[in-house]
């Protein structure tokens, strides 16, 4: 049992729980050695119990690890301990689409379309690695805080589906395609069928089928046509209205056939929403009268028989799952029935057309025979008519159309053996059901030729062969699994070189161990002896060494918190600190640490810091010599006057203020926070008296001269020290 706060595979730390689901739980976890976060989804204990079931899980979820996509949910890791079998996964903040579209109750087109985008681009990854779905929902698809869409649980879905577990379980019979509800073959375009489901559901925010019971949704997905999502929201694009339609169709041969199709699609609905691009894949004649040609009757005619061979062979089963849904999901059509008996409910166009064709094969085959006997009865007797008596002459049987038509069919036509190679197995067996031949496919596992396309056959591409010729194909079934070779313990040069060699991809992650040397691999995904594709990806992680302490950044915190910060990541703070000046950091913060932010070393590894005094004040010296003043300066002024002399700095401290009438006078100063001054210079000047006569007495008045205070100012600039 998983308990908070407990370690699993001596890594992963559990935190807290964040999830439960039909097979699993899913909690919230740190790795230890890689330093992260992480969520780890944990077997229930019913699924963990089945051998068969834990067997596949490991297998598929192993090669789900290789799958590395922006767009699907990343498996790390798989492993199990003390009967606790986990996945170690990508942790995504977010909510499911499950939960989006109730909250939102229905998305808009574009929003819906961009999210269907993002999905088919993480779906066709895993199809280009070979790897099906088979259980898309929106349950099963995450939007993250920053708006990125990944899909989760790949792999697990088909361990589910390999083993007899209950719709109940799986939780997906709103979203199962018809041949995944029939209990038969399923491929890539399930997957396809599913997501537009999906699609639908973001759209109109409910699901096109709906019933008491998973059986009767299950029938609906088989016999009913799939609404149109623009019956619940008319204002939905014709284009996005036709993508859901093709994907949802009930046969898989009408859908979009891979996901780079729907892609396009989809992409091309945001560009031009109200455009008709969607093209549905028809095999059936498009409505409308037009005039048939005898090449195309002839076609017709051989497709038919062919068709009708094919239907033969498979009616029986499909009759006999209808029978055993109809029986399980019988209390759902009990007030459905309005005075229908079980053979109404039951009638099948096919098998009515068969039984007129064998009741009127039958009536010629009764003509004929009774022509013959009366032929044979009525000649008999010419033979013993007496002369004169009546003459019965035997008239030769009409020859029926169906005798006429098996006289032509016995001579053998023949036809030219068409290209067949290098084409996929439906567009061969097309192509010789249009000529009248017959095929047969069986598989061969190759490493250069994409799966599902034919490599031979066993007629040579223009060969002349009767119709009806049963032409054998061989088609690739893709690459042949190989097992993974173990690569743990070994260097990582020696490791990468092994599974190159062998046709891995391989990607290295790196992570400390107490046990395993630096440059060493400690583990790898998927593990050693297991089968994949030739070209699978595989994970090497190499250890580090021991753990490192991970240095924080100090830089900018005060004295205080910087020293808790330090000593909380397991690192010591020397006892000197300095205190110098700094222009960058304020007075007060950090502003030197001995290690860089996010460099690792050993635990108790002693920092230095020093501590910032604030920005450095830049000082200037005066080394002026003060002359004296010139005649531009002065006018008045006479070489031998006193003079006072003041210099005052820009920011107001006096450096000098004295009298003299020697010059020049030397001003030294250092120091200085100012870049400058002002010198003033000030003297006193005596005008000259003045002597006037009084006009009415004659009497000479002298007027004696004033002296007045005469000024002017010099800059100086001061030298930076």
């Amino acid at each position: 049992m998983v308990k908070i706060g407990m370690m699993i595979g001596d890594r992963y730390e559990v935190l807290e729980k964040i999830g439960t689901g039909g097979m699993s739980d899913v909690y919230k976890a740190k790795c230890h050695k890689l330093n992260r976060f992480v969520a780890i989804k944990v077997l229930k204990q019913e699924f963990s119990e089945n051998a068969n079931f834990v067997s596949k899980f490991r297998t598929e979820a192993q090669a789900a690890a290789g799958l590395m996509h922006p767009n699907i949910v990343n498996v790390y890791d798989v492993g199990e301990e003390d009967g606790i079998y986990y996945i170690v996964m990508e942790l995504v903040e977010g909510i499911t689409l499950k939960k989006y579209i109730e909250k939102k109750a229905r998305l808009s087109f574009k929003e819906a379309v961009s999210i269907a985008i993002q999905v088919s681009m993480g779906i066709e990854a895993a199809h280009n690695n070979h790897i099906i779905h088979r259980d898309i929902k929106p349950q099963n698809i995450i939007i993250s805080k920053d708006g990125k869409v990944k899909v989760t649980d790949f792999g697990i879905a088909k361990a589910a589906t390999s083993n007899t577990i209950t719709s109940n379980v799986m939780g997906s019979v709103h979203y199962t395609s018809p041949e995944q509800a029939r209990g038969g073959y399923s491929d890539e375009k399930s997957d396809i069928y599913s997501l537009g489901i999906t699609i639908f559901e973001m759209l109109t925010g409910r699901v096109p089928f709906n019933g008491e019971t998973t059986v009767a949704i299950a029938i609906k997905h088989i016999q009913e046509e799939l609404p149109s999502p623009k019956e619940f929201v008319p204002e939905i694009p014709n284009s996005v209205e036709g993508i859901v339609l093709k994907c949802c169709q009930k046969s898989p041969d009408r859908r979009y056939q891979s996901m780079p199709e729907l892609i396009a699609d989809l992409k091309q609905s945001l560009m031009n929403p109200d455009d008709d691009f969607v093209v549905q894949n028809d095999p059936d004649m498009n409505g409308g009268t037009r005039k048939i040609s005898d090449s195309e009757r002839e076609q017709i005619k051989r497709r038919t028989v062919y068709q009708e061979e094919y239907e033969h062979s498979h009616d029986y089963d499909d009759r006999e799952e209808s029978m055993r849904l109809r029986s399980e999901a019988e209390p759902v059509y009990e007030n459905e029935a309005d005075g229908e008996d079980e053979d109404d409910y039951d009638y099948n166009p096919k098998m009515e057309r068969v039984t007129t064709i064998l009741a009127l094969i039958g009536g010629v085959v009764f003509c004929v025979v009774a022509i013959i006997l009366a032929v044979k009865v009525f000649g008999g007797r010419e033979e013993d008519n007496e002369p004169g008596s009546p003459v019965v002459t035997a008239t030769p049987p009409v020859q029926s159309w169906e005798e006429s038509s098996v006289s032509e069919e016995e001579e053998p036509k023949t036809v030219k053996m068409p290209k067949v190679v290098g084409k996929t197995v439906e567009e061969a067996r097309n192509a010789l059901t249009d000529l009248g031949l017959k095929s047969e496919v069986s598989y061969e596992e190759s490493d250069d030729i994409q799966a599902g396309e034919v490599m031979r056959s066993d007629v040579a591409e223009g060969t002349e062969i009767e119709e009806g010729t049963v032409v054998k194909l061989t088609a690739s079934a893709g690459p042949q699994p190989i097992a993974v070779p173990s690569v743990v313990g070994m260097d990582y040069d020696g490791a990468n070189a092994r599974l190159t060699q062998l046709g891995f991809a391989v990607t290295r992650v790196e992570g400390y161990s107490d046990e395993v040397n630096s440059g060493i691999v400690m583990s790898q995904v998927p593990s050693a002896e297991t089968e994949v594709a030739k070209g699978t990806n595989v994970t090497v992680t190499v250890s580090l060494g021991k753990e490192k302490v991970l240095v924080p950044k100090l830089l900018g915190y005060s004295e205080q918190d910087g020293i808790a910060i330090a000593l909380e990541a397991g690192l010591q703070v020397g006892e000197e600190i300095a205190y110098i000046y700094s222009n960058e950091y304020p007075e007060g913060q950090i502003c030197y640490q001995s290690y860089s932010t996010g460099s690792y070393v050993e635990p108790d590894t002693v920092i230095d810091i020093k501590v910032s005094k604030g920005p450095e004040a830049e000082t200037y010296r005066c080394n002026a010599s003060i002359t004296a003043p010139t005649p531009e300066e002065a006018p008045d002024y006479a070489s031998g006057m006193e003079v006072t002399v003041r210099l005052v700095t820009d920011d107001g401290q006096v450096l000098l203020d004295t009298r003299t009438s020697s010059f020049p006078q030397a001003a030294n100063y250092y120091g200085l926070t100012s870049s400058g001054g002002t010198l003033t210079m000030s003297y006193f000047v005596t005008t000259e008296g003045t002597t006037t006569t009084d006009p009415e007495t004659g009497e000479t008045i002298t007027i004696p001269g004033e002296t007045e205070e005469r000024s002017f100012s010099r800059r100086i600039d001061f030298t930076l020290e």
